[in-house]
């Protein structure tokens, strides 16, 4: 079984998890400035997941207590189904809870059946959905966890 790391992201992390972006959020990934504007405001937090030196999945939140959102989590391809996603999630509740939020709020594709999975086995329940928000046809699922301590030790 293949160790994974998490760790804070660095901005000389952005090429890498750019790359993941652009190769698993098509046809409408975020930018380079994007992700650098993320790390620079005082109210997100990112993580990375690697293995050694190299980045294979990361996560961020917005996190202003008592609320908090996932901003995204992206898993690499050939590392997805491995739990990476699982760790990542497990570490912004983590984070939110530290921050004394009271719940996490996440947008997920309709069509994602593997994430929309993931949320429910940590316990978040789908509150709304946004019609079309992604795509013609692909609505965003609005779902959302509380309390949030019972959801650490989930997976």
């Amino acid at each position: 079984m293949t160790s994974f790391e998490v760790r804070p992201m660095r901005w000389w992390d952005i090429p890498a998890v750019h790359a993941i972006e652009t190769s698993i959020f098509m046809p409408d990934p975020w930018s380079v400035e994007q992700f650098w504007s993320e790390l620079s405001q005082p109210t997100r937090k990112y993580f990375v997941a690697a293995v050694g030196e190299t980045i294979v999945g990361y996560a961020g939140s917005f996190v202003l207590s008592p609320e908090a959102d996932v901003q995204t989590i992206g898993v690499a391809v050939d590392h997805q189904g491995q739990g990476i996603g699982a760790l990542l999630l497990t570490t912004l509740i983590e984070h939110a809870i530290s921050a004394q939020a009271t719940q996490l709020i996440l947008e997920v594709r309709s069509d994602n059946g593997a994430a929309t999975a993931m949320y429910q086995r940590f316990g978040f329940e789908r509150i709304s959905s946004r019609p079309n928000y992604y795509a013609p046809d692909v609505d965003a699922l609005v779902m959302r966890l509380r309390p949030l301590a019972v959801a650490v030790g989930h997976e």
